[in-house]
């Protein structure tokens, strides 16, 4: 279960060129709105990466524009696994945190790579499957497939958000009701 006090939210190339190549990018963009603002009404710390922002534009404003700019760290990178950015892990660890919420673009590349890395470090790693995608449907599902054989747990964003309240009387239950209504 999500522990919002040991949970980080790492968001993976959710950009622009890149969500408008993918097949489902209106649930995609819809979908990550939520997990931004839930994340920020949360106070859950926020990781952005971007793949080669000069070209492939930088993160969408659904996510920029929901998040909490206080508690969010973006990172521009060319490996696809996002944290073999040195800066970006040892500021993951210094977080003290070991649940780590994973979502983005593309998910049988740079969302399973930085997945498997995350665990091979000793990370919690929940994917948030209907906030991730590919270019092709089929890559998609190959890539939560392997997360899952690797032992990814695979979530939806309602899943997520429940979790992280555990019950109505949370003080954020409401707001949080809201944005999935």
């Amino acid at each position: 279960m999500q522990d919002p006090k040991k949970t980080v939210l790492i968001i993976i190339d959710i950009q622009e060129k890149l969500l408008n190549a993918v097949y489902n990018k209106e649930l995609i963009e819809k979908n990550s709105k939520v997990i931004a603002k839930a994340a920020s009404i949360l106070n859950i710390p926020v990781i952005i990466t971007e793949q080669y922002p000069k070209g492939l534009g930088k993160t969408i404003s659904a996510i920029s524009n929901n998040i909490n700019q206080d508690t969010s760290y973006y990172y521009e990178k060319v490996d696809f696994n996002a944290i073999t950015d040195k800066y970006l892990l040892d500021n993951l660890k210094s977080m003290g945190r070991n649940q780590v919420i994973l979502c983005g673009i593309e998910t049988h590349i740079c969302v399973y790579q930085t997945a498997l890395a995350l665990l091979e470090e000793g990370f919690d790693v929940s994917l948030i499957k209907d906030v991730c995608s590919s270019r092709q449907e089929c890559e998609h599902y190959a890539g939560v497939d392997l997360m899952k054989q690797n032992g990814v747990l695979i979530k939806t964003k309602e899943i997520v958000l429940f979790e992280l309240l555990k019950n109505s009387k949370h003080a954020n239950f409401k707001e949080i009701q809201k944005l999935i209504l």
